[in-house]
């Protein structure tokens, strides 16, 4: 089973892509609690913690299509150097911040638009790169390991970042993301990459804004595509604002500290790594329709569940459930698209469903905004009923979705 599970390691180059991003996202998550921590310390308001997802929401709306037009006629990993050395300077610079004693909110709100756009560049990058390094047998099994990467990093790095937090400061946080930036760097220069295969319609000499509008006419071919690029869209913006109201739910609803903080965000990420795990051990004739609507479906049922909890111990494992759910369900939506599209349009129509990425942000402000209002309890009952209802129209007016396999 752990064979299997691991099968695309054997390829060297997806090997470094895997170690570094481990690194990499390791530190990025202890940032990104440290930053959400650090603007409602400043703060003390719900909307600011709204405003600082929202600017990291709109550039990386604004210009993840960009990236995916980019992504296919550019030499990936170059590509990819740039974006990461751009991300270690900005996490530098946010450290000057904090370190100087400035309280300037805007300058704090400014950086954080300057990491979304990276991450709008850099995103479909690095998913398009995965089918470069891998044969298709075992495009299954990276996909579900570069899920399980991401989320192990949700383990370690916000229970690091509420001890760092708690006994050195936000500071140190930052410094960590930034030398974490070099790990990634190193591994993308060691790799054997081979030449990039650029499709000559997506050249550079070509109008690149016709460029995307080809990834949209693939699109609106192909209703199955659509579909999952709704499935990868509409409940990740209802679903994952939930990991931005941890923090007012920590404050507000269970009275606990940083540590506390911590321990919720990585409870999600103990669930994430299971089923990304099973994911990744499961084989590809498993990878179906069926088990994504339901996995969907007890996500929106576990964000319900944790707004009318109001009891600290019971939330560690409702978040696991919803952390389980989560990631099974993107992991096998992620897989199947992947599986059903052609390598010259990879990047353009993955950068597509890559603003679900925006959405996280976007979806954070929002519901920022309406617990400042209505508290955040309410909020998460809504939106994990929407999920619910959203999964029910899908299956209600396109049920070819629950028989399509991997």
């Amino acid at each position: 089973m752990l064979k299997a599970a691991f099968a695309a390691l054997k390829h060297r180059n997806y090997r470094l892509l895997w170690i570094g991003t481990l690194l990499s996202n390791t530190g990025d998550r202890i940032d990104q609690l440290a930053l959400n921590w650090l603007v409602y310390d400043m703060t003390g308001s719900a909307y600011y913690l709204a405003l600082v997802n929202l600017c990291r929401g709109i550039p990386m709306v604004l210009f993840t299509l960009l990236g995916g037009a980019f992504a296919d006629r550019t030499e990936r990993r170059a590509m990819m150097l740039v974006t990461q050395s751009c991300a270690m300077v900005l996490a530098l610079l946010l450290a000057g911040i904090v370190a100087t004693g400035s309280s300037n909110i805007w300058a704090v709100l400014l950086v954080a638009a300057g990491r979304g756009a990276v991450v709008a560049f850099n995103m479909p990058t690095r998913h398009s790169m995965i089918g470069e390094l891998v044969p298709r047998e075992d495009m299954a099994n990276a996909v579900a390991l570069n899920s399980l990467t991401m989320n192990m990093t949700k383990i370690v790095g916000p229970a690091l970042a509420g001890l760092i937090i708690s006994t050195l400061g936000t500071l140190a946080c930052f410094l960590i993301n930034a030398v974490s930036f070099v790990f990634v760097l190193a591994t993308l220069v060691a790799m054997r990459f081979p030449p990039a295969v650029v499709d000559p319609a997506a050249a550079p000499r070509r109008n690149i804004w016709r460029s995307i509008l080809e990834g949209f006419a693939y699109i609106r071919q192909d209703r199955t595509v659509m579909t999952l690029l709704l499935i990868a869209m509409v409940p990740t913006f209802f679903g994952q604002s939930f990991v931005t109201l941890l923090v007012v739910f920590v404050q507000e609803v269970f009275f606990v500290g940083p540590e506390g903080l911590g321990l919720l965000t990585s409870c999600v990420a103990v669930g994430s790594v299971l089923g990304a795990f099973a994911m990744a051990a499961r084989s590809r004739r498993l990878i179906r329709g069926v088990t994504m609507m339901r996995w969907l479906l007890a996500f929106g049922a576990a964000l319900l569940a944790f707004g009318y909890n109001t009891s600290f111990p019971i939330a560690p494992l409702i978040l696991a459930v919803a952390g389980m759910a989560q990631v099974t369900y993107s992991a096998t939506n992620n897989t199947l698209l992947q599986l059903r599209l052609p390598d010259q349009l990879r990047g353009r129509v993955m950068s597509i469903m890559l603003l679900n990425r925006a959405l996280v942000p976007l979806g954070g402000a929002t519901a920022a905004t309406l617990s400042q209002h209505f508290g955040p309890g309410p909020v998460m009952i809504g939106f994990g009923g929407l999920i619910i209802v959203f999964a029910g129209l899908i299956l209600l007016f396109y049920p070819p979705i629950g028989r399509i396999t991997g």
